[in-house]
């Protein structure tokens, strides 16, 4: 591989599957790659354009090779992929582990060679790897692994993300199969409970990420509002029926500050043409997205409120300058305070020194502090900060 830097920091971009799913085509996608730099996100970070499922023929061609649907992708993949690199963009695709995708298009399972000839082919940048149809006789990671080796191989950079869904103790061999991201979760619901569920399942997983293999949490539901076609993004999630789904606009900047918090690449899943200012401000704020792509990619470690720690937590993260990133959060309800005390993070009050606070969505300063911090959050949302040590004397 020419770049020795792939994967270093965790993925930015944004994925047709939460919001289209099969009702894709080569306009949709290119006018994605407008949107990225229409609206900032190209400068915020943000790069990688993805199609996910359904973008090819049932069938593959007299040679064996994946085939793009005729109707949908005319021009064939390469032209999209011309189009997204002449944005200053780069282009993802997807494919599966197994005989076939989840949508029953043709898999990847052994012809992980030529497909991934194929998309260097036409100039892929991104693979997001699903796990559908996989044979029971095979492991998982072996397959992860071939697939590695194909893509380290095949003459172009591209980022490998590995999406098995936290199966099989994924955690354990994911990083030295070669994946550059694994996801560790389910799918995720464009509703409160599935957000909070799949952070709270990955609180103590903090040392299986890192630079070059990414712990994925899933997608990002932000600024969606139950805007998807898909039934199983659009639920209630609390067991009931499949209905229209959809947060506050305080729960998605909650949603958000988690998965920076918590090194989950962050791909974006609204249909981006149509953001809304409140989307587009949570989506871009340079703030949060710069404690996600530290150069260092330490895992947050979590302090809990000590009279609600079922609901109210901090997540701490080492940043590479000496600083701290701070998130305080409150899962519950009801309005609860967050009481941090400094020497949980191991600054002794003996020091002499304490924290000059920065609040990362109101981008101002909120002086200096010393022994703790305490303030109230109401429920669903956060407070996010930017510690730095400072001499109180």
């Amino acid at each position: 591989m020419d770049n020795k830097y792939l994967g270093l920091t965790p993925p930015m971009g944004w994925n047709s599957w939460n919001t289209f799913t099969w009702e894709i085509n080569e306009q949709l996608i290119m006018q994605a790659a407008d949107a990225f730099v229409e609206y900032g996100l190209k400068d915020a970070g943000y790069e990688y354009v993805v199609i996910d499922d359904c973008w090819s023929e049932k069938q593959r061609d007299e040679n064996g090779r994946l085939v793009p649907d005729k109707t949908k992708f005319p021009n064939g993949m390469k032209a999209v992929a011309d189009y997204v690199h002449s944005k200053g963009l780069k282009f993802g695709m997807y494919s599966c582990a197994g005989t076939h995708t989840c949508a029953g298009y043709p898999g990847s399972f052994e012809h992980e060679f030529e497909d991934a000839a194929t998309f260097a082919e036409w100039g892929v940048d991104y693979l997001k790897y699903d796990y559908c149809y996989k044979p029971d006789f095979i492991p998982g990671e072996v397959l992860y692994k071939r697939m590695a080796m194909a893509l380290r191989n095949c003459g172009r950079d591209i980022i490998f993300s590995a999406c098995n869904w936290g199966n099989d103790n994924v955690h354990r061999w994911i990083r030295e199969s070669g994946a550059h991201l694994f996801r560790s979760t389910g799918d995720i619901q464009d509703n409160w409970e599935s957000i909070k569920n799949l952070a709270l399942s990955q609180m103590g997983q903090e040392c299986y990420g890192g630079n070059y293999c990414h712990n994925d949490i899933d997608m990002l539901v932000v600024g969606m509002h139950g805007g998807s076609n898909n039934e199983w993004i659009n639920a209630s999630g609390d067991g009931a029926a499949p209905k229209l789904g959809g947060c506050t606009d305080t729960e998605y900047k909650t949603h958000f500050s988690l998965w920076a918090l918590m090194n989950s690449p962050l791909m974006i899943g609204c249909d981006i043409r149509k953001m809304s200012e409140a989307t587009r401000e949570i989506l871009t704020n340079q703030d949060v997205i710069s404690i996600n792509q530290d150069i260092e990619c330490r895992g947050a470690y979590r302090i809990k409120q000590w009279n609600n720690p079922e609901n109210v937590f901090s997540l701490i993260k080492l940043m590479s300058d000496g600083s701290y990133a701070i998130g305080m959060f409150n899962f519950g309800d009801r309005t609860s305070e967050m009481s941090l005390q400094f020497w949980d993070m191991g600054l002794p009050t003996a020091s002499g020194r304490g924290f000059d606070m920065y609040d990362c969505w109101k981008h101002e300063n909120l002086g200096k502090y010393s022994e703790r911090f305490v303030t109230n959050i109401e429920p669903h949302d956060c407070l996010v900060l930017r510690a730095r040590l400072v001499n109180m004397k």
